[in-house]
């Protein structure tokens, strides 16, 4: 059965942090579902960039199990309207209840994770600055942290290697090591 995961978008998202790990994903044969916050489904990013999502997240309401992973791109607009998210908030949660793979990157970790509590006790990283923000987990300055069923990564230049331990989380080495070659990370 394959592996599945969703991505939250929200407007002002970082466009290479979604489209980057939705792509290789797919390419490692994981099903991605691309979900808004909003009622609509076209969503604008940070650049300007617009991304048609698969769904809302009212539209998936009661499939928290469905997803072995929930992935949060960063970009401040976006990281802060997916924490201002009441139902985001409540998926989140839910999957770390679950034991679900947890994934953020940039302004996410600080802006999202952080204030539900999802960092306490754990190793994580993000955006340069805003571990200041972070009062409950470890901080690290590596460019992906994989702390348990939280992986976290800095920036969009740290994209591909976020992806790639997403995919060694969810299916294996092999597979990752398959795709990062491929795409000559």
């Amino acid at each position: 059965m394959a592996k599945k995961a969703i991505v939250l978008l929200a407007e002002g998202f970082e466009e290479v942090e979604a489209v980057t790990p939705i792509d290789y994903l797919r390419r490692a044969g994981v099903e991605v579902t691309i979900a808004t916050i909003s009622f609509i489904l076209n969503v604008k990013g940070a650049r300007g960039i617009k991304i048609d999502a698969d769904t809302t997240l009212a539209g998936i309401e009661g499939e928290e199990s469905s997803w072995d992973a929930v992935i949060i791109p960063g970009g401040s607009n976006g990281a802060a309207n997916l924490a201002a998210s009441k139902q985001a908030g409540v998926l989140l949660k839910d999957m770390t209840a679950a034991g679900k793979l947890i994934c953020a990157i940039c302004a996410s970790p600080a802006v999202v994770l952080s204030p539900l509590g999802l960092l306490a006790g754990k190793k994580f990283t993000c955006y340069p600055g805003l571990e200041e923000k972070v009062n409950e987990g470890k901080w690290s300055d590596e460019r992906v942290v994989v702390d348990d069923n939280i992986i976290t990564s800095r920036s969009a230049g740290t994209s591909g290697e976020f992806a790639i331990a997403i995919i060694e989380k969810l299916l294996d080495k092999e597979a990752a090591k398959k795709i990062a070659d491929a795409v000559l990370l």
